[in-house]
């Protein structure tokens, strides 16, 4: 698979992930990933970036990775080319100087127009394969914050800007949740919810990022609204700044 390139310069090239693309592998599944598309377009960066040590003692590489998109969300995705760059960037994420705002299609309309969500994130009683803001969520809870402004809704659906300030797994998608306004659907954390709005994927997009450049200065990138979601955007008034190419 190809992967539309947003941005590229001697340190970093960032990508627009579709949805249904892993970030890197899990160890469990052979599909292509990013991280896999990284390795193969540059081979001289294949060894740049960490290993992870899976449950069965096997390590994976994990090729440019310095944050990375759940499965079924697309949008922005950067990979650092050198070890430099790379060490830079994760000290980016980890110190929230990077910024990601999200478009994010939920069920129902917020009260608020903006707000903060600050519920620390464990994992699922029910299920090991959830997160969990609830106040019985077992495991270590991690300090959690999104903050969240409403753009456009339509009575039914609300389409907001979603501005994680920590990179926790499924936070977006588990804040959300706690606030009871799942993301349209998503498969894990609104399972009993009609996929509607014509979607056949989770209605999240990582629509922009502002990081730090190791050359200097700050870049911001843009990765459009793919046509299954823009198809949607259409039908919320005053959405027409985020359709423009």
């Amino acid at each position: 698979m190809e992967l539309p390139i947003l941005y590229e310069d001697a340190d970093i090239v960032a990508v627009n992930k579709p949805s249904g693309m892993m970030t890197h592998p899990d160890g469990k599944t052979t599909d292509e990933t990013a991280s896999d598309w990284f390795a193969a377009h540059y081979p001289d960066s294949k060894e740049v970036g960490e290993t992870q040590r899976l449950q069965n003692g096997t390590e994976i590489r994990r090729p440019g990775i310095v944050h990375r998109l759940d499965r079924e969300t697309s949008g922005v995705l950067v990979f650092a080319k050198t070890p430099e760059a790379h060490a830079l960037l994760k000290n980016a994420f980890q110190e929230r100087l990077a910024h990601k705002t999200y478009l994010a299609f939920v069920y129902g309309v917020l009260k608020e127009k903006k707000g903060i969500i600050d519920f620390p994130i464990g994992r699922s009683t029910q299920d090991f394969r959830l997160r969990s803001a609830q106040p019985k969520a077992k495991g270590l809870l991690r300090e959690a914050l999104t903050r969240w402004e409403t753009i456009s809704d339509i009575g039914t659906h609300t389409l907001l800007k979603a501005m994680p300030e920590t990179g926790r797994t499924h936070q977006i998608r588990v804040h959300l949740k706690a606030i009871h306004h799942p993301v349209v659907c998503d498969p894990l954390y609104a399972p009993n919810q009609k996929c509607d709005l014509g979607f056949n994927r989770l209605g999240l997009h990582a629509y922009q990022i502002e990081v730090q450049l190791p050359s200097g200065g700050n870049k911001v990138i843009t990765a459009p609204v793919p046509a299954d979601l823009a198809a949607a955007l259409q039908k919320f008034p005053g959405t027409e700044a985020f359709l423009a190419p």
